[in-house]
Parts: C-alpha cells; structure tokens; sequence
C-alpha cells in the first residue's frame, strides 16, 4: 500500500507543480539559479568521466580484437556507438542522480525541516510550482550536458586509441563515421529529456514529502538516489525497447 500512495503522491505533486504559476519575474530569477546550480556546476565531473570512460572504451575493445581480419576501424566504431547509445545518456544521468539529486533533495529537505515550506504556503504561494518548476525548466537543458559527455567520450577514445598506439587517427576516425544512423541520436536525445524529467521531479518528491529532522534528510537523500536510478535504468529498457526494438 505504500508504494501505491508513494505514486499517488508524486502524480498529485506534478498536478500542482503546474498549477497556479508564481510572477513570470520570480520564476525568471529561480530558473537561472537552477540551471548555475544543476547544469553548469556538473559541466566538469561530467567532462572528466566522459573523457576517461571514453578512453577505456577504445582501449578494452583495442586488447579485445585478436582476430587480424578485424580492422582498426572498429576501435573508433565501438567508442562511438558505446558512448551515443549507453555511456553519455544513460550512466552520465545515473552519476548525475548522485550529484543534482542528491543535492535537489537535500535542499528541498532542509526548507522543510526549517519550516521556508511552510512560511511560502502561509505567504499563498504555490511552493511546489515555486520549487520544483525551476528545476523542470533548468533541466530541459540537460541534453547539452550530453552533448558534451558524448563529445569528450569520443575524443577520449581518440586520445587513448592514437597516443596508446592501438590504431591510427584516420582509422579511428573512418571508425567513428561507419554506419552512422541519425536515427540513433534522436533516441539518445529523447531519452536524455525522459533523465532530465525523472532528475527534477523524483528528487524534489523525496525532499518535498519527506517527514523529520536533519537525519531524515540524509535518508531522503539515499532514497532519491536509489529510486531515480531505478527509474531512469526501467526508463531506459521502455525506451530502448520502444525506440530500438523495430
């Protein structure tokens, strides 16, 4: 019975989120914090993965190929499409459940414990819409963020592949542009902006209706980790099935 009203809640949560909407001037101010806080501040975490996750791609798929007739070009082609498909979307997001959810959480969390919710309400304003819209808004700027994870991933395999001495930089390279179906990078997208949603909302939930003090808020924290990443792996498999499975 919990779950079933752990799900009421966040459905009842959404339908307020975009219901009666704070001044347009107020709004404007919180999502610029939100996208500094969210997106700008994970640019490096997210560039430093990218590029060293990238470089073991091309090196474990480098030592892998023992068969001669298996050309050089795989390497790039491998990088690419582990990286597109799975690494930038997917696991950056899981990482990002950890950094911005964790964060999202914990700072709706101690505006609860502090009772800033509650003077918001006393105030008449729509803290959810206040809260957790901005973070909506700030987080469909998410897929840049993967652009670059999948940027850096690439020329991370590129550094690693060349300089490791696995393959040339005109292999790699013919690698990286064999086969390459447009159609792959809508579904990376599409599904970037399913994270995104999930990252915004299900973290702000957690710290929203969480009940305590201090404590609890760490524990709000765990639990907003665990079920964002859930739900962005189950996510993932709906999508891929949906998307890839024609």
């Amino acid at each position: 019975m919990k779950y079933i009203e752990d799900i009421g809640s966040y459905f009842i949560m959404l339908k307020k989120v975009f219901g009666s909407f704070t001044k347009t001037s107020v709004l404007r101010h919180l999502i610029f914090k939100e996208i500094n806080d969210l997106i700008i501040s994970s640019l490096g975490i997210v560039a430093f993965i990218s590029f060293f996750v990238g470089g073991v791609v091309a090196i474990q798929t480098a030592l892998n190929m023992d068969n001669p007739i298996i050309p050089d070009s795989l390497i790039g082609f491998a990088t690419r499409q582990s990286v597109i498909l799975e690494f930038a979307p997917t696991f950056i997001s899981i990482i990002m459940a950890g950094k911005v959810g964790s964060f999202i959480t914990s700072s709706i969390g101690s505006m609860r414990v502090t009772e800033q919710i509650d003077a918001l309400e006393v105030m008449g304003i729509n803290s959810l819409n206040y809260l957790v819209f901005p973070k909506i808004v700030a987080l469909m700027f998410y897929p840049f963020v993967i652009v670059l994870s999948m940027f850096l991933g690439v020329l991370g395999g590129w550094v690693a592949g060349v300089y490791g001495g696995f393959t040339s930089s005109s292999d790699f390279i013919a690698g990286v542009q064999e086969d390459f179906i447009p159609y792959q990078l809508f579904y990376a997208f599409f599904k970037t902006f399913v994270f995104a949603f999930i990252l915004a909302t299900v973290p702000s939930w957690q710290g929203f209706y969480m009940k305590g003090g201090s404590l609890e808020v760490g524990k709000a924290s765990t639990n907003s980790f665990v079920w964002t990443s859930v739900l962005i792996i189950a996510a993932n498999y709906i999508i891929t099935q949906l998307l890839l499975s024609s």
